[in-house]
């Protein structure tokens, strides 16, 4: 079967209130960005990390050469017909 992809990215952190609620306040974010694609059709494929690297700016002058940033992606797929 031939699949179309979509990719949304994902927050990296939430805020919590409490310690013993963070692991379902997760689940409930990552849960709200699945359902709100899976409505299109869209099923869920994997997330992944993606770093991006920028020179440093005026930080390069303390031996900070780059830059780095990790961004969360979620991949979707659903199937096309050939």
């Amino acid at each position: 079967m031939a699949y179309q992809y979509k990719t949304v990215p994902v927050a990296p952190a939430i805020g919590v209130a409490s310690k013993k609620k963070q692991g379902h306040q997760a689940a409930a974010h990552l849960q709200s960005v699945l359902d709100e694609h899976a409505v299109d059709g869209w099923e869920f494929f994997r997330i992944d990390t993606f770093d991006v690297h920028r020179p440093a700016g005026c930080l390069a002058i303390f031996g900070e050469g780059t830059e780095v940033t990790a961004y969360y992606v979620a991949t979707f797929r659903r199937g096309i017909s050939a």
